[in-house]
């Protein structure tokens, strides 16, 4: 795995850090563990555990959704956006196949995104700029006031 951490964010570049993934299950508490650690110097008001919790299930979709001949990685980068935080998880799956489900309660898969859809003030898949689809939420009030 590969991470970036911004030290110094600004308006011209708002990315806090980025990071890299195999496309395999040990990196869904990687992703949690890193993204814990990288945040926390900019001490954001909103809940971290919820984002790592809503990363994980992006993560874990862009793994088992994500489709390429060649070798692919999934790649997480978070911003902030004036008060909000913003977190992208790419991979090379379609974004037509990006869906809010209902599953039933003996289904065992499927609720990643209600709880995404839960916890985030928004969230929506599109495009990818690297090809493929992002997935990305945002909360709210990450930096009050600042």
């Amino acid at each position: 795995m590969a991470y970036m951490i911004d030290r110094y964010p600004s308006e011209e570049s708002p990315r806090l850090g980025a990071m890299t993934l195999h496309p395999v299950a040990e990196s869904v508490p990687r992703a949690r563990r890193w993204f814990r650690k990288f945040i926390a110097p900019y001490n954001p008001a909103c809940s971290v555990d919820d984002c790592a919790l809503m990363i994980s299930e992006l993560v874990t979709n862009a793994i088992a959704y994500g489709r390429s001949d060649e070798p692919w990685l999934v790649w997480v980068e978070w911003f902030r956006e004036g008060t909000s935080l913003r977190v992208d998880v790419h991979n090379p799956g379609s974004p037509a196949n990006v869906r809010l489900r209902h599953p039933d309660a003996n289904d065992s898969h499927g609720r990643g995104l209600l709880l995404v859809d839960s916890l985030a003030e928004s969230w929506h898949a599109a495009p990818s700029r690297f090809g493929g689809t992002v997935v990305s939420f945002v909360v709210a009030d990450a930096w009050p006031g600042k």
